[in-house]
């Protein structure tokens, strides 16, 4: 007799199948992703690589882009992988919430929008929320089992974070570090240990690079803070922008467009409160940790990019959405288990079941609409490459502009910038290269603006983009 597909399993498979069918097909490469993957791909010249970013996405993607050039070949992987993992950081949590609370909780992350877009997408942030989920897990069951299987799971996925975001690492080991200093349970050197070895361990490549290419440490996190708006003095705007952009676009800078309606955004407004209700209602203290742990780190995670920022991204939030949906899980599965058995108790049951497809209803069409745009934007700057080809810049060759890094990417040149977060050059040392190597100055009629050294070079229509190309 077959033994029947564990829940998780299926979560995880039906979380494949929504990225291969939605999110995979016919998605080029974004900006970000074109910076990412310019650090490792052999093809191409690698981008600047500004203080915020970590490595740990390129690290992940470098094997597949070794070996092909397929932006499909590279999107299947991410999916596939993405499911994998999905299914592994969940997994930790089973022994603590049960089978179905925990595929319950990993189908609530799963069926967010943003969730299957950003799986086969070369970013860091759904990582840092599957590690998040990760740790925690293992930093709750190291209560009863302190031993090295468990130890080792709790400082590799925090290294893992740390490698791929620093500072989103450093934010979620916070509540880490005060319960290993103020519960006794956890009041263990080993544990603490663990953690602090897995920061270390995760982002000693982020702090050797702080110090090669920024001066620093402390020089690096100022210049990632320049980069991302002036961190620390937007107190609240981070939160209004999170709310605004919540069901896109993928980057909301400046983010001044108009709240989404009340049915696409009422599981946002509700969320905090469900949480909430989650831990006042964990009364029993051996379930009580398994609950509030992961608000604290959801909380802890979340903070920077609510009250620190001026502007948002729906993937900002990945990791707080992956770890409340545990406590959100686990209010969901006792609401029926409150109600005295009978029909009562199946019309409650009933009642979740179809709030649940509705929310997930609203998301699938979330869904189509973001991936729709995010393809169109792509096809713009692969239209853009194809244009500068067709007019003979080849590698080695360099773009500048507005829209250079993605374009130059998909082209084979190289990027530079003499204004912005990505500022690597200036505008002589520009006119200069133009003597030794092809060049083209992408313009966007929006952007308005043509550097001095190009106004007498040729103009070139890039067409279905809406830009041309200056070139010598």
């Amino acid at each position: 007799m077959r033994r029947p597909v564990p829940l998780l399993a299926a979560v995880a498979a039906a979380y494949a199948v929504l990225q291969l069918c939605y999110a995979v097909a016919h998605m080029h490469l974004g900006w970000d992703e074109s910076v990412y993957l310019s650090q490792v791909d052999p093809r191409t010249p690698a981008a600047y690589f500004s203080a915020p970013r970590s490595r740990g996405i390129s690290f992940l993607a470098a094997p597949v882009v070794a070996l092909t050039p397929s932006t499909t070949v590279l999107r299947v992987t991410l999916a596939l992988l993405s499911s994998a993992a999905l299914y592994g950081a969940f997994a930790v949590w089973r022994p603590l919430l049960g089978a179905g609370r925990t595929a319950l909780a990993a189908a609530l992350f799963a069926g967010l929008w943003i969730t299957v877009l950003s799986g086969p997408e070369v970013m860091p942030n759904l990582w840092i929320a599957l590690a998040a989920v990760a740790a925690t897990g293992f930093f709750l069951r190291a209560r009863d089992d302190a031993g090295a299987r468990t130890l080792t799971g709790l400082a590799a996925t925090l290294a893992a974070a740390a490698l791929l975001r620093a500072p989103d690492a450093v934010w979620l080991a916070l509540p880490l570090f005060v319960t290993c200093a103020a519960v006794r349970a956890w009041r263990r050197l080993r544990i603490a240990a663990a953690v602090a070895g897995g920061l270390a361990a995760g982002g000693a490549q982020w702090a050797v690079e702080a110090y090669v290419r920024f001066g620093g440490i402390a020089r690096r996190l100022a210049d990632a803070g320049e980069t991302e708006g002036g961190m620390g003095t937007h107190l609240g705007a981070g939160l209004t922008a999170a709310r605004r952009s919540l069901n896109g676009p993928q980057l909301c800078r400046p983010c001044h467009i108009a709240n989404p309606s009340l049915t696409h955004s009422l599981w946002w407004l509700l969320l905090p409160v469900l949480a909430a209700a989650a831990c006042a209602l964990a009364v029993r203290k051996e379930s009580r940790a398994a609950v509030q742990l992961p608000v604290a780190c959801a909380l802890s995670l979340a903070a920077p990019y609510l009250l620190l920022l001026d502007y948002s991204a729906p993937r900002f939030l990945l990791p707080a959405y992956a770890l409340l949906a545990l406590p959100v899980a686990d209010l969901a599965a006792r609401a029926p288990a409150a109600v005295r058995a009978g029909p009562r108790r199946w019309a409650v049951a009933a009642a979740l079941c179809a709030v649940l497809a509705a929310h997930l209803g609203v998301q699938l069409k979330e869904l189509r609409i973001n991936t729709a745009d995010a393809r169109d934007t792509a096809v713009r700057y692969r239209r853009a490459a194809e244009g500068l080809r067709r007019i003979g810049l080849s590698a080695p060759c360099t773009v500048t502009g507005p829209r250079a890094q993605p374009v130059a990417y998909a082209a084979g040149c190289a990027s530079a910038q003499t204004m912005g977060n990505n500022r690597s050059t200036t505008e002589a040392e520009l006119a200069r290269r133009a003597r030794r190597m092809p060049m083209a100055v992408l313009y966007d009629p929006a952007d308005a603006h043509l550097p001095p050294y190009a106004r007498t070079w040729h103009p070139h229509e890039l067409p279905g983009t809406g830009w041309r190309a200056y070139v010598p």
